[in-house]
């Protein structure tokens, strides 16, 4: 991909933060009437989200889930910038949302649906942060 200007980065960051909240409130409302196996990949997906709004500030727009991962791994875990736990959270995220998507006989209790969101309103709550704080140094 050919590099992008910041101002076309920093707008597709910003819908892409957008989704990510989207996202995170579809989750809540599907877990709050039962629909434990949407909330899962709702939560799943805000988080893959929220993760894409900072790497493509970076330049960088993946094509795969594990791609958008491993970057995430090699330029904000790997750096310091964020810790080895957020990368934990999409591990399993992304374990769990594959079980209930793709799985024949998968039960999703409502306290593995509920940690799930718990961990993407965490994850959440860690990154949108940052890119705030990338957008407003790369703006300087």
């Amino acid at each position: 991909m050919e590099r992008l200007p910041l101002k076309e980065r920093i707008t597709l960051s910003d819908l892409r933060e957008e989704r990510a909240r989207e996202m995170l409130e579809e989750a809540k409302k599907t877990f709050e009437i039962g629909m434990f196996k949407t909330s899962v990949n709702r939560s799943y997906h805000a988080v893959l989200h929220a993760t894409r709004s900072l790497l493509i500030l970076k330049g960088f727009d993946t094509v795969t889930h594990e791609g958008t991962f491993k970057l995430f791994a090699l330029d904000f875990v790997r750096t310091g910038l964020i810790s080895k736990e957020l990368l934990k959270i999409q591990k399993r995220l992304l374990s769990l949302r594959r079980d209930v998507d793709y799985g024949d006989i998968v039960t999703i209790e409502e306290e593995d649906a509920k940690r799930a969101l718990e961990e993407a309103e965490m994850f959440l709550k860690e990154i949108l942060p940052l890119r705030k704080s990338m957008i407003e140094e790369m703006k300087e």
